[in-house]
Order: structure tokens, then sequence, then C-alpha cells
């Protein structure tokens, strides 16, 4: 008798630790999964400042955010699974190969450069010049098949190849194609952090769009976009935390032009906003927009700019209006591709 009640004790005692170990797993173990949800909307004005610039008084531009959030344990994911207007999506359709320090460091940057486009689009859009100085091309990811991988890293800067400066991804190609091949090795100059550093690189064939050539181009097989330094004659200040992407692009642009402008561009509006910017003004496509529209209904937005399909595989501005139309929402979507259309229509909102 003592024997079986001492078995039927250990038993209980394994159960009881299996079920405590599944529960700490459910709790402690982080899973490989992000959750996406509509995040805020919030007045641009509180993060950027003008030398002697005045933003609206009664209206305002506003920059709008998705929420997103690592899945901490199994309870999270059923969370994300249940909850309204919330998505699942895998981390490596977040952040592809990189890892968590990699992407949020790829984020900060996107913010910075985004900031300093706006800077430039919107000055020159008020008729101040921005000079401008390439430094080099910013690695944001590696294609699987380059043979790079390994050797470079996102945020590295390249700013040489083969002892000739490179400040521009043109700088690169026009290298590449000038007598490169597949297979050749070319020599790049780096900066990874404050390092500079000398690599060799194997290049590999990218096919040209023609399917009946052989033709293959010598590719290092980098997504990359051109790092730059402004030197703008008026300051523009940011204070922006916690936000990374280059997103607001077209919205900061506006509240600097609307703080250059003795007019009061919002006309009393709360309007919001999306788009990433380049210095020309082009206003370009960005992720999240149907979880964009959400948030600024839910802040009662009364315009919203959205970037306007250009391309054949543009979705923005189709997404959003569909979005809108699905939820009955009553908020003036103006589709735009230009930092001077948006302007445009606000200047002759009053005559609409």
């Amino acid at each position: 008798m003592v024997y079986k009640t001492n078995n039927k004790q250990a038993r209980s005692g394994i159960i009881y630790a299996i079920v405590l170990l599944l529960l700490a797993c459910m709790l402690f173990i982080p899973l490989p999964y992000y959750l996406y949800q509509p995040g805020s909307v919030e007045s641009i004005a509180d993060y950027v400042k003008v030398e002697n610039g005045t933003s609206s008084k009664e209206g305002s531009f506003n920059l709008t955010t998705v929420f997103s959030s690592k899945v901490s344990n199994a309870f999270t994911l059923l969370y994300g699974l249940l909850a309204p207007d919330t998505e699942v999506r895998k981390a490596s359709q977040v952040r592809g190969n990189l890892t968590t320090a990699q992407y949020k460091a790829l984020l900060e940057h996107m913010m910075t450069q985004s900031q300093n486009s706006a800077v430039v689009a919107a000055l020159e859009a008020s008729g101040k010049q921005v000079p401008l100085k390439y430094t080099g091309i910013f690695v944001q990811s590696i294609y699987a098949g380059s043979k790079a991988k390994g050797i470079l890293f996102p945020g590295d800067i390249i700013n040489e190849a083969d002892s000739k400066p490179i400040t521009k991804l043109d700088d690169m190609l026009a290298l590449l194609d000038a007598g490169k091949n597949p297979g050749d090795t070319i020599k790049l100059g780096v900066l990874r952090g404050d390092q500079q550093l000398k690599l060799d690189v194997e290049l590999y064939g990218l096919p040209g769009s023609d399917v009946t050539s052989s033709k293959a181009y010598p590719r290092i097989g980098l997504v990359t976009e051109d790092q730059f330094k402004i030197t703008p004659p008026i300051e523009v200040e940011f204070t922006v935390a916690n936000i990374g992407g280059p997103s607001a692009g077209l919205m900061f642009a506006l509240e600097i032009a609307d703080q250059l402008d003795p007019a009061e561009l919002t006309h009393g509006l709360t309007i919001a906003g999306t788009g990433t910017i380049d210095t020309a003004g082009h206003v370009g496509q960005i992720g999240g927009i149907r979880d964009k529209i959400i948030a600024a209904e839910r802040a009662g937005v009364d315009l919203f700019f959205s970037p306007a399909d250009v391309n054949p595989t543009d979705s923005n501005e189709k997404d959003i209006l569909d979005e809108a139309k699905k939820r009955g929402y009553d908020i003036t979507i103006v589709p735009v591709h230009t930092l001077d259309e948006a302007i445009d229509y606000l200047e002759k909102f009053e005559a609409v």
C-alpha cells in the first residue's frame, strides 16, 4: 500500500512538473511572429520645428502609424489571432534575414533619410535650394543568391569600389557595366560603424528583362539607397522618438511647408496621411495603409493624403479606397504622387 501511494504521488508530481513546464514555455518562449494593428495619429507640429516657422493654429498635419509588436509568447499569439483588425505575420516576412537589432537600425536609418528628403523637398517647393552631398550607398538588405552574404551586412555604407570613389548607386552601376562580368571580384571600401574596411566580393549574374537573351548583368546583389548629407539654408529640427521607417516623409514635408507659408495650409482641418518622399518630392508606396485609414477614422481625421498608384505593381490607392468604402468611412482621401500635388490641392481647397 505504501509503495502504491508513493507511485501515485510520483506520477502526480511528474504531471504537475510537465504542466508547469508547458505553461512556462507558453509564457516565456518568444515565437517568430509579429502582430500588426492600426496605430496612432500624431500631430507633426510636436515633432518638427522650422527656424522662424509657424504651424497652423487651428488645423494640423498628422502622421499615422501601424502598431507592430513581436509575439512574446503563445498567449500573445492567441490574442493576435482573435483580436479584431489584427494581422499576424511571420518574422521572416517582416525583417527577412535581418536580426532584430539590424531591422531596428534599418528603420531608424530610413526615418533619418526620410526627414532629410522631406527637408529638401519642402524647402525647394518653397523656393529655397538645399545643397546635397552624396556620401555612399547604404546597404538595406542582401539578396539570397548574393555572394556578398556574410561579407556585407545591412547598415554598411559602400564608399569605394576598385579604388574609385562611390558616392551613389549610379557610380556603382556605371563601374559594373563598364567591363565587369559575373564571377569577377570587386574590391569594396566599406564604412561599418566607425571602421573603414576593404572587402572583396564576387559578382553574380542578374538576368536581363529580355528572356530570349542569355546576357546577365554583373551585380553585387543588394538592396540599397543613396546616403547623403544636407546643409539647409534654414534649420529644421526633428524630435521624433519610437517611430521608425520612411512612411512619414510626405507628412513631414507638408508640415515644413506649412510652417514656411504665412497662410495656413490646413484650413482648420485635421489632416493625416502617409507616403515616402524623395528629394525631388515624389511620393512613394508604403506598407500598412489599410491599418492607417482605420487609425485615421478613429482619430476623427477630415482629410487623408495617400500615395497614388503610378506603377502597375502599386496598390496603396486601390487598397485605401477599398478599405474606406468597405467600412463606410466619411474621410476625404486624396491620392497624390508628388508633394507639389498635395500643396496645390490645399492651396486651392477653399475654391473646391
